[in-house]
């Protein structure tokens, strides 16, 4: 454990992401270790933290790197003399993931979110790219269908990872309520956007033909965004979970208990919709 461990994973090719916890000198160690159990209990690896008070520096990171160490950190951050810092690390993806949350948990627990406020704000310049721990190879971040910042000349010159994309989100309170983009509406540019993901020509017709044909023959510019009106009522009737606000819920299960739906389907309502029922254990 310890700063020590941090800089091999750096050396590796992880990351580190600090999140301070401002005014937190008289919070006892059991503050921070519930942090960190907390993280353990989402499925990351935990937190490392690092207590302050009056300007010195407490806790395992703090040991390992130094008093002058956490200062230079402090000061690049702009920490008070009484503020603590939790580090999450790991690879960019995770590491921005539970940096995110944690950030949010930390504002929770200090009383540090106005529950009577909107605060809005609009996400832009996603990465049209990134990479996939599990596949070992590059594939699209989000949505595969916008149009790349710098078109063809961007897709052919710069490194994928380095690649932004014409989408955005409207986000208020942490929930997102609008995301949108422009269309990618070019095929030439939409082949090469599918070819550095691993995609070939070939693919792409077969499985998005509908939308590369039509585009074939001409489509102007377009883009758009639609927001979420449950999320919306959800803000605004002041609910921590969506399925208060919509009409005919599901449960976890994806089971929707007012209807009682899913249900089996009658033989007479089989042959209307020309379906047969298959025995898949015999298989």
């Amino acid at each position: 454990s310890g700063f020590g461990r941090f800089a091999s994973m750096v050396e590796g090719g992880d990351v580190v992401r600090a999140i301070p916890a401002p005014n937190t000198a008289d919070k006892s160690r059991k503050f921070f270790d519930d942090m960190n159990a907390w993280a353990q209990s989402e499925g990351y690896p935990g937190l490392g933290y690092a207590t302050q008070k009056d300007g010195v520096f407490g806790g395992p990171i703090a040991n390992n790197h130094g008093q002058d160490g956490m200062k230079a950190i402090a000061d690049a951050l702009g920490l008070g003399p009484n503020d603590g810092l939790f580090f999450a690390a790991g690879k960019v993806a995770q590491a921005a993931k539970l940096a995110g949350l944690a950030r949010t948990r930390v504002g929770e627990q200090l009383g540090l979110i106005d529950e009577n406020r909107f605060e809005f704000c609009w996400i832009v310049d996603f990465p049209m790219f990134e990479y996939d721990e599990d596949a070992k190879k590059i594939d699209f971040s989000h949505n595969p269908f916008s149009m790349p910042q710098g078109e063809m000349d961007a897709l052919e010159t710069k490194d994928p990872l380095d690649i932004l994309a014409y989408q955005y989100d409207i986000v208020c309170n942490g929930v997102e309520l609008s995301s949108g983009a422009i269309r990618n509406h070019r095929p030439e540019i939409m082949y090469k956007a599918f070819e550095i993901a691993g995609y070939s020509q070939a693919d792409v017709d077969t499985n998005f033909a509908g939308m590369i044909n039509a585009f074939k023959c001409g489509a102007p510019p377009h883009g758009g965004s639609a927001p979420g009106v449950d999320r919306i009522v959800m803000l605004l009737a002041g609910e921590p979970n969506i399925r208060e606000v919509v009409v005919f819920p599901m449960n976890q299960r994806a089971e929707d208990l007012m209807m009682g739906a899913p249900n089996f389907a009658t033989p007479k309502q089989l042959r209307e919709l020309n379906l047969r029922p298959l025995d898949i254990s015999a298989r």
